[in-house]
């Protein structure tokens, strides 16, 4: 070979030695300083590529070295990632990575966040966790959506505003009973008088509903007809009432007695007790220990009329409360009622209800009272006190 020809040779050699240098050293953007690897895994990387800018903290930290596909389905695909020594202390076990876009059309980049304080350093090679990167064809489907929603509701209030007009017209021309009486000054007049005819007859009727109960009351403290109301166990409704308060209070019974309606009270519509005995348990805890205030709550099962059902409720707690007064020695101050109506069963007796005594600690501030229930014919009996074997008998009031 001449000596032209070696070195046309060795010129070519040379570059092209050199241009692969160039492309080789292009392609290493951290060649000469010190680097680690991390791994992230996605469902779907949504078109980010390799060499892709990687950011800590919004700052161009590093790149995406590859990006590798899953070997069978249901598994991730996998982004291998190249970072500067320097994030190793800010980047923890907790960062996590997120495929972002610059601005709305930019290109892609793969961006982690900063590690919690008092987690571990993360490892060469570690995988750290990832979040679902926001694809642009589903932001646009849900945009369409809500601009779709927006025009049926612009449509709407267009055919509400024109029905509008269309009332408004009709009743400026006097069509209709409002245009009439707008129109009309005879109409609107006859109609006055009427409205006018009507006050005084509910007027009167308002008149004749209060003497009735006035006459009602009477006949109840008469003589001959006391014993009448006296079986329903109460004169006056309002008497169910006298003690009930309206809530609980927010705190913890010291000390609680769960019976059964039917264990109690002879009928299921009626508030005579037939074995008050066991309700002794319950006054003896009342007279032998200090206590705040206590409840009797009582509640029936789920069938039958609501307001009956509230109004017996009542009755059966007052009456529970006239024998616990009356066979043991404890301020009766402190005893008050909550008749509760209807309630989901809590007994293997249904239809029956429950009947609870709480007993709150001392301290335990006494909720207000309620106001009395209106009057509602029920079967509310109570028997005569009757002397417990145990506590101390109250002196008479």
């Amino acid at each position: 070979m001449s000596r032209i020809a070696r070195l046309g040779a060795f010129i070519v050699v040379t570059l092209t030695i050199l241009i692969a240098g160039i492309f080789i050293i292009g392609s290493k953007q951290y060649l000469f300083s010190s680097t680690y690897q991390l791994q992230a895994q996605f469902d779907n990387v949504a078109g980010l590529a390799a060499g892709a800018d990687v950011q800590v903290g919004g700052v161009h930290s590093g790149t995406v070295q590859s990006i590798e596909l899953p070997h069978k389905p249901g598994e991730k695909v996998t982004v291998f990632m190249e970072l500067a020594k320097s994030t190793h202390e800010i980047i923890k076990k907790d960062s996590l990575a997120s495929i972002e876009t610059e601005g709305l059309l930019g290109n892609q980049y793969l961006a982690i966040s900063f590690g919690s304080a008092g987690q571990a350093d993360v490892r060469n090679g570690d995988v750290i966790a990832s979040l679902p990167p926001l694809e642009m064809s589903e932001l646009l489907k849900k945009t369409s959506a809500i601009l779709d929603t927006s025009q049926q509701a612009i449509e709407n209030a267009t055919q509400a505003t024109a029905h509008l007009n269309s009332v408004s017209a009709k009743i400026d021309d006097g069509q209709g009973t409002v245009g009439a009486l707008i129109n009309d000054k005879a109409l609107y007049s006859n109609l006055a008088d009427s409205t006018s005819t009507l006050k005084g007859t509910m007027v009167q009727a308002q008149a004749g509903v209060t003497d009735f109960q006035e006459n009602m009351e009477a006949l109840k403290h008469n003589f001959l007809l006391s014993g009448y109301f006296k079986k329903r166990g109460y004169e006056n409704s309002a008497d169910l009432a006298d003690n009930e308060i309206g809530a609980l209070p927010q705190g913890t019974p010291i000390k609680t007695f769960n019976y059964s309606a039917k264990q109690l009270f002879d009928k299921r519509d009626t508030a005579q007790l037939k074995n008050q005995k066991s309700l002794d348990d319950g006054g003896d805890f009342l007279a032998k220990n200090q206590f705040g205030f206590a409840v009797i709550e009582v509640s029936t099962g789920m069938d039958g009329d609501t307001q009956k059902d509230l109004v017996l409720t009542q009755a059966r707690a007052m009456v529970i409360r006239e024998y616990l007064v009356g066979n043991f020695g404890f301020d009766d101050s402190l005893l008050k009622t909550m008749g509760m109506g209807k309630q989901p069963e809590t007994t293997s007796d249904p239809g029956w209800g429950t009947v609870q005594i709480l007993i709150y600690p001392a301290g335990t501030g006494i909720p207000p009272s309620k106001e009395a229930p209106a009057a509602v014919s029920i079967k509310t009996v109570a028997d005569p006190p009757v002397q417990a074997s145990t506590g101390p008998t109250p002196e008479p009031k």
